[in-house]
């Protein structure tokens, strides 16, 4: 599959190519610089030791051609991103992994948009797109290392079938993930807000923890 990942020059964007590109995926590093987009995705493929030869970098708007997008901006430019290529993503689907998160003294803390979730307020701006929320609460630096032994469940939501069973899918062949169907794009609200917890925890604890569902 090809995606497209806006965005994508952050932790949380590199940590993501580096796992797509490993699983045979095309991936395009979207960034508001080209130049920065191309020496990230650089920096990753040279990270993953020849195992994510498949990441490239290019503006926003050239990622947004993919088969899939994954929104990984910051929360406070994710709306003004996808409302710019409204045009460029009908019709395909937008899986945000967008949190909006503050940090208050050693905490995080969530932030609860009008809408009740990025995920939601995404869809909202996007009517003729397939919205899915996922990636969540992975840590991005173990999902950039191809060696770190990540092994997580990912939560994936969304009120289009056929998109959560895309992103089903595409997770399958990611090593040391597990995918689970989490419902209704519903669900994104409390699934954003707990990522501020995991984080909390993971500064409280000085470490880098995953997510996993016993008993399914």
């Amino acid at each position: 599959m090809d995606i497209g990942i806006l965005g994508g020059t952050g932790p949380a964007g590199r940590g993501l190519a580096a796992r797509l590109a490993s699983a045979g995926h095309a991936v395009v590093l979207g960034s508001r610089d080209a130049e920065r987009a191309e020496a990230v995705a650089e920096e990753v493929r040279t990270g993953a030791k020849g195992r994510a030869e498949r990441v490239s970098g290019n503006a926003n708007e050239q990622a947004a051609h993919a088969e899939l997008v994954i929104l990984a901006t910051p929360w406070d430019s994710a709306l003004a991103t996808v409302s710019g290529l409204k045009s460029e993503l009908a019709g395909k689907i937008v899986v945000s992994m967008v949190n909006a998160l503050v940090k208050n003294g050693r905490e995080m803390l969530p932030m609860y948009p009008p809408r009740g979730s990025v995920a939601e307020m995404i869809q909202a701006a996007l009517p003729e797109s397939l919205v899915a929320a996922s990636f969540h609460h992975l840590p991005a630096g173990m999902m950039e290392d191809l060696d770190s032994g990540l092994e997580a469940d990912v939560l994936v939501c969304s009120d289009h079938k056929s998109a959560t069973e895309a992103v089903l899918a595409m997770l399958e062949g990611i090593s040391g993930l597990r995918a689970l169907n989490a419902g209704s794009l519903a669900q994104a609200s409390a699934i954003e807000a707990f990522t501020a917890v995991a984080i909390t925890l993971n500064i409280r604890y000085k470490t880098h923890s995953t997510l996993k569902m016993a008993g399914l």
